[in-house]
C-alpha cells in the first residue's frame, strides 16, 4: 500500500495531467457529434473484432459437440427417409422392403482398412448399443458394409472392399438388379455382376441397393457406371462402378436396422426345411 501512495506522490503531476486530459476527452467527444461518432465506430471495430475471434475460438472447441448433433439430426431424417420409402414404393413388391420399418443408429469408424483383399472396419458401437450382427452400414453418402461381430462396444464391419462381400444391387432407372463384388483392386472402384444384356446399360447411371435382402433398404446410393462389357459368356454385362463414397475417409456413420429381418429368416429357415 505504501508503495501505491509513493507512486502516486511521485508522478501526482503527470497523473492530474492524464486524468484532465481525459475529462477533456470525454467532454469533446459528448459534445460533438462527429466525434461521438467516429469513437462509437472505433469502439465497436475492436470489440467486434475481440467477440469475432472469441466467436471462432468457441465454434473450433465445439466442432464435436456440432458433429454430433448433426450426426443425430440426419439419423433422424435417414430413419423417416427409410421408413417412407419402404412403404411407398409402388413399382415391384419384395420381401425387404414392404410393411416393416427401418431403424437408424449413429456411430463413428475408429479403424479402416482399405488396401488388403478382405478389409474389416470398427465401429465404436456394439451390442450395449443394440447394434447386431447383419445390419447396414453406410454414410452419407453411401454404402458401406455390413455388421458382421459386435462385442459390448464394438463392432466389426464387412466392407464392401472386401473379396467376401455380396450385396445386392441395381440400376437405379430400370429395376435390373446384380450382385456387388470387390475384386481387390482400386478402393475407388467396385464391379456390379449378373445384369442381364438387355439392360440399357450407360455410363453415368446411378447404381443403389436393391431392397432384395433383409439388409438394407432399397434405394441407397452406391456409385456411378464408369464402364462395363459382357462377360465370357455374353449373357450378363460386367459394370465397374465409382463409389460416391471416400473408402479411404471415413468418420462418421449410420447403422441401419431391418426390423422385419428376423420374421424375414425365420421365413426363409421353415421354407428350406420344408
Amino acid at each position: 500500500m505504501q508503495q501505491i501512495i509513493n507512486f502516486i506522490i511521485r508522478f501526482k503531476n503527470f497523473l492530474l495531467f492524464l486524468l484532465l486530459f481525459c475529462i477533456a476527452l470525454t467532454f469533446t467527444i459528448l459534445s460533438h457529434s462527429y466525434h461521438t461518432s467516429k469513437f462509437i465506430n472505433s469502439a465497436n471495430f475492436f470489440t467486434g473484432g475481440f467477440y469475432e475471434s472469441f466467436h471462432h475460438i468457441n465454434r473450433y472447441l465445439d466442432l464435436n459437440t456440432q458433429n454430433d448433433l448433426l450426426s443425430e439430426e440426419n439419423r433422424n431424417l435417414r430413419d423417416a427417409l427409410y421408413n417412407n420409402a419402404a412403404t411407398s414404393d409402388s413399382i415391384f413388391t419384395d420381401t425387404a422392403s414392404y410393411d416393416h420399418n427401418y431403424k437408424v443408429f449413429t456411430a463413428k469408424v475408429i479403424k479402416n482398412s482399405y488396401n488388403i483383399a478382405n478389409n474389416i472396419i470398427t465401429l465404436n458401437k456394439g451390442y450395449s448399443d443394440s447394434i447386431q450382427q447383419d445390419f447396414g452400414v453406410i454414410s452419407s453418402k453411401g454404402i458401406i458394409g455390413i455388421v458382421e461381430k459386435t462385442s459390448a462396444n464394438y463392432a466389426s464391419v464387412l466392407s464392401i472392399l472386401n473379396t467376401t462381400s455380396r450385396i445386392s444391387a441395381q440400376l437405379k432407372k430400370t429395376n435390373h438388379f446384380g450382385t456387388l463384388i470387390w475384386e481387390a483392386d482400386s478402393p475407388a472402384f467396385i464391379k456390379l455382376i449378373d445384369i442381364p444384356k438387355i439392360a440399357p446399360v450407360q455410363v453415368g447411371d446411378t447404381i443403389i441397393t436393391s431392397g432384395r435382402s433383409f439388409i438394407f433398404p432399397k434405394g441407397v446410393p452406391i456409385g456411378t457406371v464408369n464402364d462395363f462389357n459382357l462377360d465370357r459368356a455374353e449373357n450378363y454385362f460386367e459394370i465397374r462402378i465409382k463409389l460416391f463414397n471416400d473408402m479411404t475417409n471415413l468418420e462418421h456413420v449410420y447403422i441401419i436396422e431391418n426390423l422385419g429381418s428376423k420374421e424375414i429368416k425365420n421365413l426363409l429357415n421353415d421354407s428350406a426345411d420344408e
